[in-house]
């Protein structure tokens, strides 16, 4: 391992030597990544606050424009903008998982204001349960509730699993207009509630556990403003005080903001693993970054969420400084180390490749 590239033997003798090996590989290159880029590890607050205050604007501006313009002109341009702004500020809630609440003091909240609360994606339904992703003996199992062996699976499923996405809008008002208000009636609502539609998962076997935090203040202030702001909005749109071209155009941003996450989630992993924990080094292999010179992950992958790889090594690391420890980390190492297999080079190559692998994989 000299060179950093990992080079297993095979056969049935050789497999715990393997495993060993590969154990060994993915720490080693923790260890360079972390030394090399230990020093970025402290997030911006100015970037963190000028990024929110803007992406929200934008897309609360595009929004108003495309739900109230004359010229269906306007409307799809301001549309699209709305989509690609929301998807950013959206995106915001993969960082305040792995922000501590005094790094950016105040951010959780103002996040949940601006963006989390009024679409009806408050951070509840990400908090607690993506960290789980990131646990070593988890990852790629069936408790990893952001995992589902998608190249394993017929191709057909990958239109399932994308085309789901476009039903966010009716997911979203019947967790917090209808099994909210219910949950806190019923007790057996409330605890499947928790358990079972408290969670952005891929994993559909999954199951919260964690029903104290459920109870904690965060969480209830979230889920109360998020209910009331749900019913307001019905009620507005039923009464005619508000168009319904308003709600409609909300929900259909929405959808498609989800769709275009969903299909960066596609390509975000390899989505190669059979269910048994993985070695660290395999862990990071199955994930993927895009790094420069591709221009587009801007829009489509945002907030850092191009370098998905890197990211699963070192989960610290904010996001605003990815892009800098990318690059050291290309420099430092050999151009045929490890690191550099998790790159892809655009979207379309990288969705093109899941597709040959689940081919493969539907073939007899």
């Amino acid at each position: 391992m000299g060179d950093g590239r990992l080079r297993l033997t095979s056969g049935p003798l050789n497999a715990h030597a393997d495993i060993q090996a590969r154990e060994r590989a993915g720490q080693s290159l923790a260890r360079q990544a972390n030394d090399i880029a230990r020093d970025l590890t402290r997030a911006d607050p100015k970037v963190y606050w000028l990024d929110l205050v803007v992406t929200a604007a934008v897309t609360w501006l595009a929004f108003a424009i495309a739900a109230t313009a004359a010229q269906p002109g306007w409307t799809v341009v301001a549309g699209l903008v709305a989509i690609l702004g929301l998807y950013r500020g959206i995106s915001f809630i993969h960082e305040l998982t792995h922000l501590k609440r005094d790094d950016v003091p105040g951010f959780h909240f103002a996040w949940n204001v601006l963006i989390g609360v009024p679409w009806l994606t408050p951070s509840l339904l990400y908090e607690g349960v993506h960290i789980l992703h990131h646990a070593k003996d988890r990852y790629g199992t069936a408790r990893d509730p952001e995992y589902h062996p998608l190249a394993r699976r017929p191709l057909h499923e990958l239109a399932v699993f994308l085309g789901i996405a476009l039903l966010a809008p009716v997911g979203t008002l019947l967790r917090f207009g209808v099994l909210a208000p219910l949950g806190f009636l019923i007790p057996a609502v409330r605890r499947f509630t928790i358990a079972k539609a408290s969670g952005m998962v891929i994993n559909t076997h999954f199951s919260r556990d964690d029903f104290d935090r459920a109870n904690r203040a965060p969480w209830l202030a979230q889920e109360i403003a998020a209910w009331l702001w749900c019913w307001t909005l019905v009620g507005l749109t039923i009464s005619g005080v508000a168009p319904l071209r308003v709600f409609l155009t909300a929900a259909v941003i929405f959808s498609l903001m989800t769709f275009l996450n969903q299909v960066r989630t596609a390509v975000a992993h390899r989505w190669d693993n059979d269910g048994e924990v993985m070695a660290p080094l395999d862990q990071f292999l199955d994930s993927v970054n895009v790094p420069p010179p591709a221009l587009l992950p801007f829009l489509w992958a945002p907030v850092g969420l191009r370098y998905h790889a890197l990211h699963h090594l070192m989960p610290r690391l904010p996001y605003h400084n990815l892009g800098t420890a990318h690059r050291r980390l290309v420099e430092a190492l050999p151009a045929d180390h490890d690191y550099r297999r998790a790159e892809e080079r655009e979207l379309i190559p990288a969705l093109g490749k899941l597709v040959k692998r689940m081919r493969r994989a539907s073939r007899p």
